[in-house]
């Protein structure tokens, strides 16, 4: 196989990749708090034993738009969004995840949790306890909780040392490799949700470009395909 095969078989694969990456962007179009993905492309150069360099696509590293979602408004008292840069902190069975979705309840302990059933933690790091027999919850902007017009704890905002380097789990959640750090900037909503952030017209027309550009490639591989065998044919005569 010449470098020309080589090179447009590594582009077919980073683009059946981003195809992946789209589509899934486009399926959660309406999930509360996703954030939309996308795939770098970068080249790759392998030096090659008297012949030319060979070069292919990569499009293996993956990025978050990290942009803001529309506050959608529920009149929840436990729905929570974030107007602003930072998430809310979970304590999950592997550690310490982030995350935009603020759809919670306190579970039968008394513990504030989201849907899956991970803790909600505090400015702190700790738990948020909500006393059962409170009549009134009040949250405010700075994420401070009060039952019956009595502190009880403040829903911590928490931002990545390195926004960047975050990675996804679970379609909502990120894990912080290089650690986070509580901050007062954001503000937190409550009786609110955050939707996604996915442009679904512009990831919609990004699928049919992407789709016509992996066309293309098979049909240079099968043209290319074709002209080896009859060259191969040829010789053999």
């Amino acid at each position: 196989m010449e470098s020309a095969s080589y090179a447009t078989l590594s582009r077919q694969s980073g683009l059946m990749n981003e195809i992946r990456v789209v589509a899934n962007n486009i399926a959660n179009a309406s999930t509360t708090g996703y954030r939309q993905e996308g795939l770098v492309f970068s080249e790759y150069i392998q030096e090659a034993r008297n012949q030319p360099s060979l070069s292919m696509a990569r499009a293996e590293v993956r990025n978050t738009n990290l942009q803001q979602g529309v506050l959608n408004q529920t009149n929840a008292k436990f729905d929570l969004a974030i107007e602003g840069e930072g998430f809310f902190m979970l304590d999950t069975d592997s550690g310490d995840r982030l995350t935009r979705a603020g759809s919670f309840t306190p579970d039968a302990a008394g513990n504030l949790v989201n849907l899956s059933g991970y803790r909600v933690m505090d400015s702190n790091g700790a738990a948020i306890f909500v006393p059962p027999d409170a009549q009134t919850i009040h949250i405010a902007s700075d994420g401070t909780i009060s039952a019956d017009g009595r502190l009880i704890g403040q829903v911590g905002v928490f931002r990545p040392n390195n926004p960047g380097g975050m990675i996804r789990e679970g379609g909502v959640m990120f894990r912080a490799e290089d650690g986070v750090e509580a901050t007062a900037e954001a503000k937190v909503m409550q009786g609110f949700l955050e939707g996604s952030n996915v442009n679904a017209i512009e990831q919609v027309s990004r699928l049919v470009e992407i789709q016509r550009a992996y066309e293309l490639g098979q049909s240079f591989l099968k043209t290319e395909d074709e002209r080896i065998r009859n060259a191969v044919k040829n010789l053999m005569r």
